[in-house]
């Protein structure tokens, strides 16, 4: 089977795109999802994103994960709606559906801000917050990040929780609107450089847990910058928006009958 594919990333969180909407690709084949994904015998990505048509959308997008397990990705959102304007799709604005509902989105100078879903259910606990924003996330604070042993808490606290588990975020407060982030991915099952459901989880976490008034906060990742906004009333967040780069890397094929 050859594939044509797009490598897309978004603040080093990166993504095998696929323009699926002739529905060629086997989606039911976890095993060329995993290939593709594998950083050494594959074209390397935390995950695979298709762009397949939709009735009542400019496109659908469905993400999954390096092990074929499916979810929604925020980064992975932003590089499909820049995916989806490179192949004339859309052209600077767009609502599509994913995994976990409809979104809305805006890219301009390679720059994505995408609508996230509304968060009213967080969990608040003596030292960590849960919350789904998009797929399931564990933040907690910690002191020195640098030197966090983020791999083996991040895979400790991932399968304490019941299936399907959830991602585990490492918080360091650097002032009143910006925290850095590091991020274990279940699905990936190891750190990756950046996580948009997660930075959204932890915007939210910080404003519940009144570690921060603002509601524009600054989130340095490993691998570049992002951004979250929200409206908070009544413990409920709407209006929630991720922004931040989606970049094209490189295009090819891929034979998996070689």
């Amino acid at each position: 089977m050859n594939i044509e594919f797009y490598k897309y990333q978004g603040t080093g969180n990166d993504f095998v795109m696929i323009d699926n909407r002739t529905k060629t690709f086997p989606k039911k084949n976890t095993t060329i999802i995993s290939k593709l994904c594998d950083r050494n015998f594959g074209v390397g990505a935390d995950g695979v994103i298709l762009i397949e048509n939709d009735d009542k959308f400019d496109f659908k997008m469905i993400y999954f994960n390096a092990d074929g397990s499916q979810t929604f990705c925020g980064n992975g959102g932003r590089c499909a709606v820049a995916f989806s304007k490179h192949l004339n799709i859309i052209d600077s604005k767009t609502k599509f559906i994913a995994y976990d509902g409809e979104h809305i989105a805006e890219i301009e100078n390679g720059i994505v801000s995408l609508k996230m879903i509304d968060v009213d259910e967080i969990k608040v606990n003596e030292n960590s917050v849960f919350a789904y924003t998009g797929t399931q996330h564990h933040v907690e604070l910690v002191n020195d990040l640098n030197n966090f042993p983020v791999f083996d808490k991040g895979k400790e606290i991932r399968y304490s929780y019941a299936e399907p588990g959830s991602n585990v975020n490492f918080v360091q407060q650097i002032n009143n609107t910006t925290f850095r982030v590091r991020t274990y991915e279940k699905g990936v099952e190891n750190e990756t450089l950046a996580c948009g459901t997660g930075v959204t989880a932890v915007a939210i976490a910080m404003h519940k847990t009144k570690k921060t008034n603002s509601n524009l906060i600054s989130l340095p990742v490993e691998g570049g910058n992002l951004e979250v906004s929200f409206t908070e009333e009544n413990g409920s967040y709407s209006d929630v928006f991720l922004k931040g780069p989606a970049t094209f890397v490189f295009k090819g094929n891929i034979n998996f009958n070689d």
